[in-house]
């Protein structure tokens, strides 16, 4: 179990209450491409990522992955399925090997309601989700395919070398041939360059930004 005191959520909390916690939490690792949950799932526990890289995407009625965020530690994951009663409304895939701390709700509603502190900090993680919905609207509908590599490249540098093209490209929504030309545009204008396993060695942060803000 990880210091439940270090967790960012959870650091105002009383000796009681960290023991209550520590009562209906158990951590529970996965390896890269192990799904945490699927879309249409019933949540039963409250999800902390504590290690690792978590995507979260969902399927249309083709069966293709529409990428929605990438969570990294330590973050709540799907937490607005379990405040609303809802279903999940997206599936939780891991990119690489990692850890949930898995957290009772039932239990965990008692010490939520009954602590002000804590419940600013989940209001605060849901707003920050509304962000990351808001973020996701503006990619898909706003910005070009380049302009859409572009914002990856600054935000997700390690991703390349780490993950195989047609990966990153269906993270992107776009087709690997999309995002294959945009590459070789973008390395024709100097805005990146790549070492021979295809991490990322040099990028012109600036340019890059100026093509999608």
């Amino acid at each position: 179990m990880p210091d439940l005191q270090k967790i960012p959520f959870f650091t105002k909390l009383s000796a009681k209450e960290l023991q209550l916690l520590n009562e209906i939490s158990h951590q529970k690792s996965f390896k890269k491409g192990e799904i945490l949950f699927y879309e249409g799932e019933e949540p039963c526990y409250l999800h902390v990522l504590t290690e690792g890289v978590l995507k979260l995407y969902k399927t249309n009625f083709k069966s293709q992955q529409i990428f929605l965020h990438e969570f990294r530690p330590v973050s709540l994951v799907a937490e607005l399925a379990n405040f609303e009663s809802i279903p999940y409304p997206a599936t939780a895939e891991f990119v690489t090997n990692g850890k949930i701390l898995k957290i009772d709700y039932e239990a965990f509603r008692n010490i939520l309601f009954n602590n002000p502190k804590l419940s600013f900090n989940i209001i605060r993680s849901l707003s920050e989700k509304l962000k990351i919905m808001s973020e996701v609207v503006h990619n898909e509908i706003i910005l070009t395919a380049e302009a859409k590599i572009a914002k990856f490249i600054v935000e997700y540098p390690e991703l390349f070398g780490e993950l195989k093209q047609t990966k990153i490209a269906q993270l992107l929504n776009i087709t690997p041939e999309t995002l294959s030309r945009a590459l070789a545009r973008l390395k024709s204008q100097d805005l990146v360059s790549f070492d021979d396993k295809q991490r990322i060695v040099q990028k012109d942060v600036e340019r890059l930004r100026l093509m999608y803000e």
